[in-house]
Order: C-alpha cells, then sequence, then structure tokens
C-alpha cells in the first residue's frame, strides 16, 4: 500500500487512486481516479477528511470504433 495524499496534493506516481476514510479505512461507493504523469494535483474527495490512495498503475484507454 501506498501512502495516503490529501486532495490538492501532486501525486507521488501516476496510477489508479480509490478515496479513503479519515484513518484509511474503506469507504462506501468511493471514487477511484487515474492519475496520468503532467497530470493537475488530486481531485477533492466526496467529503472533508477523506484521502487518496494509489493502488496500482494506470489503466491502458481503451479505444472503440
Amino acid at each position: 500500500m501506498s501512502k495516503p495524499q490529501k486532495p490538492g496534493q501532486q501525486p507521488s506516481k501516476p496510477g489508479e487512486y480509490t478515496e479513503r476514510g479519515p484513518r484509511g479505512g474503506e469507504v462506501r461507493n468511493p471514487r477511484t481516479v487515474t492519475i496520468e504523469s503532467g497530470d493537475t494535483p488530486l481531485p477533492p474527495t466526496q467529503e472533508s477528511g477523506r484521502t487518496w490512495e494509489r493502488i496500482g498503475p494506470p489503466k491502458p484507454n481503451k479505444v472503440t470504433k
């Protein structure tokens, strides 16, 4: 597991980030965001006090025709 990061912070690495509770626990209906290299700071969470935790590398984009 990676260290939790607050909304508005610059992400430590690109990847998939999920929303965590104030003490690092799981939350109901968490948001998951993909952060690419060069992206802006982490977005706001659904409630104050929550953090973002990196759960893996970025997922590849699926291109449909």
